[in-house]
């Protein structure tokens, strides 16, 4: 088997970037996730006093915002592929978009289906909702109760790209990291 390629998602919150951040400190190459930047962007000097759980209620266009970040992790993913590592950890993986764009109720076109069946994870870890570490801040946008709704609105992503992922146990990041590394043994 060539380079190994494994997205870690979940629900906002649930410790997937701390994960990302430990595993590159422990040497492993990681891609790390984009949409938090984006939607700084998109609300640059937007007043909300709302709380908006949608970072799509910022942009003019959320079709291209959807697409843009489609494609980012799609370039990450390519980018993974060229290189000769023997594993990479994506912080989410292509499905999410689809994910988050059928719990917004916002319809996509056949690229973002054929992206997700040609970009394939070997493995797929998830993170489920947490309520004790859950935080929102100015990028996570989502209350908690959502957090725990685009849980199931991954699983369901993932399920229809003929995934499998592995629930990863609430625990330290160690743990956790540990947890991960030993099924990757398996594969």
């Amino acid at each position: 088997m060539g380079s190994i390629k494994i997205a870690i998602t979940g629900a906002p919150g649930t410790g997937k970037t701390a994960i990302i951040n430990e595993l590159e400190h422990h040497g492993h190459y990681c891609f790390h996730e984009i949409i938090r930047s984006m939607t700084a962007k998109a609300k640059n000097g937007i007043a909300n006093t709302e709380a908006v759980s949608n970072p799509l209620m910022f942009v003019d266009d959320p079709y291209a915002f959807n697409l843009q970040l489609l494609n980012s992790r799609a370039a990450d993913y390519s980018a993974a592929a060229q290189m000769h590592g023997p594993l990479y950890f994506f912080d989410r993986g292509l499905p999410d978009v689809i994910a988050y764009m059928d719990y917004f109720n916002q319809s996509y076109g056949h690229e973002f289906i054929t992206t997700c069946q040609k970009h394939r994870y070997d493995a797929i870890f998830i993170l489920p909702p947490w309520k004790e570490i859950y935080v929102s801040d100015n990028e996570r946008l989502e209350s908690f109760e959502q957090a725990e709704a685009l849980h199931g609105h991954l699983m369901q992503a993932y399920n229809k790209f003929n995934y499998n992922p592995i629930e990863v146990p609430k625990s330290t990041v160690e743990d956790r990291i540990t947890f991960i590394l030993n099924k990757i043994k398996t594969l």
